[in-house]
């Protein structure tokens, strides 16, 4: 009898703590979340952390209810393939990417997984998706741009600077999306009556030779492309119009802030803080078809009055009247 009441005792105590157990170890597993930057690590940390800033306004905390992954490119399109790939064999519950090249990557390594994309060019246009408001398929998310902007930001320059004729336009043929700007550009230069020269860069090694290029063009300004790999080297490339006394109209604001002459773009902080929203939604059950992909709706003009100086160039009261931040 005494045996069968310990037993019992036992039992009881082991029935009660099951629950206990249960519930320190969560309602299921965490969630796994990779990101493949195609950006510079070393000066691009402020991305990863406006991510993981909007997944924390979201109530997730990482190493809790929340486990990222993160990747770096470092600015080499070529990279991604592989980066996307191994993320991939890791199981995510969910792949963030950026830019075409990353976007379509990951669209070839996995039918299955959701993909959020964030600055992408034209996702329609690339095949990403069926529609803008329809994505179809395992991908949606945000993109930065849209076609008309890149002849925005050459009518911008040349309302800044009246009397240049022709322009340079640093380009990377390894971003598909920079053939269709140009053709916008093109169109836009006609209209405009500019003659405008493309000039390739496919890496940090190609920039000494691409001014040296511009200069043989007798360019008068300078056009930016947006790109991970210009982006990531914004400080050399900055110096390096610097010393050429090249003004330059740049697509984010991140260049002026590194001393670079005017930017024109959305903001690209609040589209990394964003991507949190499409992450949460999948989380919770939401299909990537059914969440339509965003597009910017407000832009910034960021103009660097210490640059336009040191250049010695006035900008006309009606373009500075239109600034958001006017950096003294």
């Amino acid at each position: 009898m005494a045996l069968r009441a310990m037993l019992t005792v036992i039992l009881t105590l082991v029935l009660l703590a099951t629950p206990l157990a249960a519930q320190a170890q969560g309602p299921g597993k965490v969630p796994r979340v990779g990101y493949a930057f195609a950006r510079v690590s070393s000066e691009d940390q402020h991305a990863w952390d406006a991510a993981r800033q909007g997944l924390r306004e979201l109530g997730y905390v990482e190493g809790q209810n929340i486990a990222l992954e993160v990747r770096w490119a470092e600015g080499r399109y070529e990279r991604l393939p592989a980066l996307v790939a191994e993320l991939v064999r890791l199981k995510v519950d969910v792949l963030v990417v950026g830019t075409t090249p990353g976007a379509l990557a990951a669209k070839s390594a996995t039918r299955t997984i959701p993909i959020v994309m964030y600055a992408v060019g034209d996702p329609v246009g690339s095949g990403l998706v069926a529609s803008l408001a329809r994505p179809g398929g395992n991908l949606t998310g945000l993109s930065l741009f849209n076609r008309e902007i890149s002849g925005k930001r050459l009518e911008l320059l040349k309302e800044s600077l009246p009397s240049i004729s022709r322009v340079a336009v640093l380009t990377n043929p390894g971003n598909p999306i920079h053939a269709v700007f140009w053709k916008e550009t093109q169109a836009a230069a006609q209209t405009l009556g500019l003659q405008v020269q493309s000039i390739k860069v496919r890496g940090p090694e190609d920039f000494d030779d691409a001014f040296t290029a511009a200069a043989r063009g007798r360019a008068e300004a300078l056009l930016v492309f947006d790109d991970s790999l210009t982006l990531g080297y914004r400080t050399r490339l900055v110096a390096l119009a610097a010393k050429r006394r090249l003004p330059a109209m740049y697509g984010l604001r991140e260049f002026p802030d590194a001393g670079g002459l005017v930017s024109y773009g959305p903001s690209n902080l609040d589209m990394y803080r964003r991507t949190a929203t499409y992450v949460d939604k999948i989380l919770k059950g939401t299909k990537p078809a059914d969440l339509p992909v965003e597009q910017p709706t407000k832009f910034e003009l960021v103009i660097n009055f210490k640059t336009a100086k040191t250049l010695g160039l006035t900008i006309p009261p009606s373009v500075l009247a239109r600034a958001d931040e006017i950096i003294q």
